[in-house]
């Protein structure tokens, strides 16, 4: 009876996935809808229903396939992170380190996920945020889709919201920039960027494709400036804001390396925030524009559930980098602890995977691109570093043998394993968690006494840090731009 069932929804599958709107033959290659968030992280109802920020669109979508719960980013920034996933390098072997690496300079030959599927029969298509965004678009990839819209750019209000003009901390005291803002903005939410992404998208599902399709949605929010409509913000009470837990003086057992790392980082953003008693302020907008965010994916989902493609496109979303909202006594990312490195990372696949699975075994979002390929039937690219997710996406229960990576400038690295977080920094110097006793990174087990009872345990993480690193690739915008920033 099993084999027989099998045979007739595989039947069913493949019949729809044969016709189009209009009737005709298509190619039996399953569509691609492939989702990208910016800055969203663990504190959503998708990983547990107590957090405070309510995703109820993204569980809709876990609901379908498989919710991968601990998944992490090649780097906490936005542009090695995109450039990691789309290329599936790490930036160990691209020199892809920084939110300002010339990337595509640095790698001509290097073929994309979308490019690959272009050259498999696929017709690609994309808009909003991929590709990082600075610089008014000069790290987009056009020979990456057939046609693109850009990301379109936030109109701020005439005056900031949030009324901090200055600097604390740093830079000087120096004026703070546009996107160093948030409030209820814009009155009209069809003027936002992701309005504007999320109504392509949908007018390209109702069209009629000759070719399967590789669709890209860059989901902007909840990067800054935190801008949301009013209702978003009405979710979430300012007299009943929900703030993250924080450690006084957490950054005692952090080693040099750790502290160089973010001093180098923007320690004036949260010093600028607290010394402006903004932090509740801060974080209620940007658990509004999560939100936002997550209703811009509902409408999403539903043109795709209108669209005749509904039952022969394979869903991925996912983030580029998790964010800290003050927990470690730090803002934004640009680290390497769990808050800033975890991120949401979804996979629906008709015929393979089954509703409501979750995944609990860390995987890196480098996973991507050769799972893709796997489950989409195209020809593997030996280069690629990740590892395909198709065991876990037939049974979530299916090890793997090896952790996470994640890497944040030369010589920064953190091995995430189901037990262990360990970090080392460029100077050499450690920090060990243990992430099931002390999933916050609170207490670093080497500062305590007797650190040298844990040398098994680094001997074992540490054979998957790389052996070798890749030069730094210069910068495309070497001078500050602060409207970037």
């Amino acid at each position: 009876m099993k084999v027989i069932r099998v045979f007739i929804l595989s039947t069913l599958f493949l019949s729809v996935s044969l016709m189009t709107a209009s009737g005709a033959a298509l190619d039996t290659k399953p569509n691609v809808l492939f989702i990208a968030v910016d800055d969203l992280n663990d504190w959503t109802t998708l990983y547990d229903p107590s957090h405070p920020i309510k995703m109820p669109h993204l569980e809709r979508l876990a609901k379908r396939g498989v919710f991968f719960s601990n998944a992490y980013c090649a780097s906490p920034a936005c542009n090695p992170s995109r450039v990691a996933v789309m290329t599936g390098l790490r930036p160990t072997t691209t020199g892809v380190y920084g939110n300002k690496s010339k990337w595509r300079a640095a790698l001509p030959d290097v073929v994309t996920i979308p490019q690959h599927f272009m050259k498999n029969g696929y017709y690609a298509a994309g808009a909003g945020k991929i590709f990082h965004h600075g610089g008014n678009g000069v790290y987009h990839d056009k020979a990456s889709f057939h046609e693109f819209q850009m990301l379109s750019p936030d109109i701020c209000p005439p005056k900031k919201l949030n009324g901090i003009t200055n600097w604390v901390g740093g830079r000087d005291g120096g004026p703070t920039p546009p996107p160093y803002d948030w409030g209820e903005w814009p009155k009209d939410p069809a003027d936002t960027p992701d309005v504007k992404t999320v109504n392509y998208a949908c007018n390209f599902l109702g069209k009629e494709h000759a070719k399967p399709f590789f669709l890209a949605v860059g989901i902007f929010r909840p990067h800054s400036p935190w801008y949301a409509p009013a209702e978003h913000f009405a979710d979430y009470p300012l007299d009943k804001v929900v703030l993250p837990k924080r450690l006084p003086k957490d950054n005692e057992d952090i080693p040099s390396g750790g502290l160089k790392l973010l001093e180098t980082g923007k320690p004036f953003l949260f010093k600028t925030m607290d010394a402006h008693n903004q932090w509740p302020n801060a974080v209620r907008a940007y658990q509004a524009c999560a939100s936002f965010a997550d209703s811009q994916i509902g409408r999403l989902l539903d043109g795709l559930d209108k669209s005749p493609y509904a039952a022969n496109t394979i869903v991925v979303l996912w983030s580029d980098n998790g964010f800290h909202l003050g927990e470690k006594l730090h803002w934004e990312k640009f680290a390497l602890w769990e808050k800033t490195t975890r991120c949401p990372l979804i996979v629906v696949a008709p015929g393979t995977t089954k509703p409501g699975g979750r995944c609990e075994q860390p995987v890196n979002l480098l996973d991507i691109y050769p799972t893709l390929l796997e489950l989409c039937g195209l020809k593997e690219r030996k280069e690629l570093e990740g590892v395909s997710l198709l065991p876990q996406l037939r049974n979530v229960q299916a090890k793997r043998e090896r952790p996470v990576l994640t890497t944040w400038g030369p010589g920064n690295h953190a091995i995430r394993s189901s037990e262990w977080r360990l970090i080392r920094y460029a100077d050499g110097s450690k920090e060990l968690y243990d992430v099931k006793a002390d999933p916050n990174d609170w207490h670093n087990l080497l500062a305590k006494k007797n650190p040298e009872q844990f040398d098994a345990v680094l001997k074992k993480l540490e054979q998957w840090l790389p052996k070798t690193e890749a030069k730094q690739v210069s910068d495309l915008m070497p001078k500050r731009n602060l409207q970037q920033e």
